[in-house]
């Protein structure tokens, strides 16, 4: 997803209709604002810019993206300037990792941005999130999918492939990567905490080859949980950011090849009228 910033880079060449007046604009070098458009191309795999000797043009490509930019743009701003001066609190919830550095990266940037505003992270195990946004107990969450999302607005924001989590010593604990079924005869943990679809669905319930998992010990938190794989007695099935937020010395993280990768929703409630949520949302969408 292209960030905001190379969206204003983009939309004030297309308004020059000159890489070197755009630069002077923006204040940066003509090599820095080159450089940041080639990128942009690249993140999005097509040429928006025609380049000439009497200057740049549009292509269809970038015609199309001046629409969407100037309209992405518009969101952005207004979500910062229906916040800007904004005191008070932002509650944001999420699981386990969250989103990864993405979680973080968000919060740390809306202190910056509004430092009147305190965040305050709010840590839910197994789904609880998405109660927590119904309770009131937080204004927004990073949720892991699938999740009952009805009456809350969400868009996805992240992405992330899964692992399988082993005991250090565990026969698979050397391979590089490991098909879901070459787990069949392993115990996994699992909760009662969560749905049960939530739980079939980390647990990759079918098999592919028709099979139920071989269900291990219950949990009721990601510590619990990762201390009974660290001893041997089951593994578990994680998400990427987890294996940085997580890391131990007695447990090793395999990737699970050729199941489907965790996506992760920014939620609110409809009709919230706190700005800061919006522009939280911005905030994510320009880092994402």
């Amino acid at each position: 997803m292209a960030e905001i910033r190379q969206l204003r880079y983009f939309l004030a060449v297309v308004e020059h209709g000159s890489v070197s007046r755009a630069a002077v604009e923006l204040h940066l070098s003509q090599s820095a604002l080159s450089e940041a458009l080639r990128k942009l191309e690249v993140e999005l795999g097509v040429e928006l810019l025609t380049r000439g000797g009497r200057g740049v043009t549009p292509t269809a490509a970038g015609d199309a993206l001046i629409t969407a930019g100037e309209e992405a743009v518009r969101s952005f701003d207004a979500a910062l300037a229906a916040a800007r001066g904004q005191t008070g609190r932002l509650r944001v919830g999420f699981e386990a990792a969250g989103a990864g550095r993405l979680s973080t990266q968000a919060r740390a940037r809306l202190i910056a941005r509004f430092p009147h505003v305190r965040v305050e992270p709010r840590r839910y195990d197994w789904g609880g999130e998405v109660a927590g946004l119904r309770d009131g107990e937080c204004d927004v969450a990073f949720v892991w999918l699938p999740a009952d999302l009805t009456g809350l607005q969400s868009e996805i924001v992240a992405t992330e492939p899964r692992y399988a989590a082993l005991a250090y010593e565990h026969p698979l604990s050397g391979r590089d990567g490991i098909e879901i079924d070459e787990l069949n005869a392993e115990p996994i943990m699992w909760t009662r905490r969560a749905p049960r679809y939530w739980v079939d669905w980390w647990a990759v319930n079918p098999r592919p080859d028709g099979s139920e998992p071989r269900w291990g010990p219950e949990n009721e938190n990601v510590e619990e949980m990762l201390e009974q794989v660290a001893d041997g007695s089951a593994y578990c099935i994680v998400p990427a950011s987890m294996t940085e937020f997580y890391a131990r010395p007695d447990l090793v993280w395999v990737p699970i090849v050729d199941i489907d990768p965790l996506r992760i929703a920014l939620a609110w409630r409809e009709r919230d009228a706190n700005p800061l949520v919006a522009a939280f949302a911005a905030i994510v969408r320009e880092l994402s």
